[in-house]
């Protein structure tokens, strides 16, 4: 059995008493107190994530704004430095390769935040698709250490620990700070549905800076947070889960994600996606609410009221700021529209469930539409 990999705050994580788990082949902090109080946390006040398991790919080169534009779908050409954009990126046939963070440094210098179980997939298939671009691509993931601070206060405790003004980095922009003589990259982006900005910073430092965050976050009776409270927290504003809610299978009009998608330019998977847009979706994702305590799964299939099956769940929780019990689902087309009436097979019981608007919940901060 191969070796877990470890973040550059392994060992930080230990001396906090987190109970570890392997994610993916990471051995990474499922909870330090509870999911449930580290949810709460940054719902209210202010946690603080290691986020170090997501890969960077670099690409540079004259070409480099003309290629990421081209395999991504969103409008990466309409890009300033120091801008950032969340985007899929499609195979040929319109499936979801990946979800990703550009970030522009300038137009022959962009890095990719991709998610970690598809490091290797991303960068072998940006490798291959810059061929015919004067761009070289580059996995520097394991140079990297990437911390998140997440919440209504964030930005207040962050603004103690650095001297750029953070109230002009805006959403979705990104500034450069000096740490430890290293140069960190600061965006006011995340995936919890509240304020909040990712450092980036050369994984030698990583393990100092997240000691001056705890104290700070500590001071201010902030919390530490692992994987559970991130999947709670990304769940209720609806921030997809690639590999749960969307993958090779599924494209972005099925996944929701069209306001992520620019028809006006050229992109891998267009017109396949235009032959879908045209066709019609026969697959929606939709959001449920459970009339039960019980918890749904992934995988869960769902059947109308002819006992007809008609869809799975993707992701379900027990939401904790709106204590619903609530689940993310693909649907056929013509079981969409709220308030329909559906049943979750759940342990040989048929769980009764309506269809409800998305997303669930709305925080301090929201990059879905």
């Amino acid at each position: 059995m191969a070796e877990l990999k470890k973040t550059p705050l392994n060992e930080q994580h230990k001396k906090l008493d987190a109970k570890m788990i392997d994610f993916g082949g990471w051995e990474l902090p499922v909870w330090y107190s509870s999911i449930i109080e580290e949810h709460n946390s940054v719902r209210n006040n202010v946690g603080l994530f290691d986020v170090s398991h997501m890969g960077e790919i670099e690409v540079k080169g004259k070409e480099t704004k003309k290629f990421v534009d081209y395999i991504l779908t969103n409008k990466v050409h309409e890009m300033q430095n120091n801008d950032a954009i969340y985007t899929p990126m499609l195979n040929k046939d319109a499936g979801i390769i990946d979800d990703l963070l550009a970030y522009m440094i300038n137009e022959e210098n962009f890095l990719l935040v991709v998610n970690a179980s598809n490091v290797d997939k991303d960068f072998n298939w940006i490798k291959e698709q810059s061929k015919d671009f004067n761009v070289n691509v580059k996995n520097i993931s394991n140079e990297y250490g990437q911390i998140a601070i997440q919440g209504p206060n964030a930005q207040k405790y962050l603004q103690e620990y650095v001297s750029m003004n953070l109230d002009d980095v805006g959403f979705y922009k990104f500034d450069y700070e000096k740490l430890y003589d290293s140069e960190v990259i600061i965006s006011r982006t995340g995936y919890t549905g509240e304020d909040g900005f990712e450092l980036y910073m050369k994984s030698d430092i990583a393990e100092k800076i997240w000691e001056d965050l705890i104290k700070i976050v500590n001071k201010y009776d902030g919390k530490p947070c692992g994987l559970g409270a991130r999947d709670t927290l990304r769940f209720e504003p609806k921030l997809l889960l690639y590999g749960n809610d969307m993958d090779e299978t599924k494209t972005p009009l099925n996944a929701s994600l069209k306001w992520t998608v620019d028809f006006s330019k050229d992109f891998i998977g267009k017109e396949k996606l235009l032959e879908q847009k045209e066709a019609g979706l026969i697959w929606k994702l939709r959001g449920l609410e459970i009339n039960n305590k019980m918890p749904v799964r992934h995988g869960y299939k769902i059947y109308n009221e002819k006992e007809e099956e008609i869809g799975y769940i993707t992701s379900g929780v027990k939401s904790p700021t709106l204590n619903k019990n609530l689940a993310l689902s693909y649907l056929k087309s013509g079981n969409t529209k709220t308030g329909t009436k559906v049943f979750v097979e759940a342990r040989n019981k048929k769980l009764e469930a309506f269809v409800v608007k998305t997303p669930f919940y709305k925080g301090s901060s929201n990059p879905g539409k």
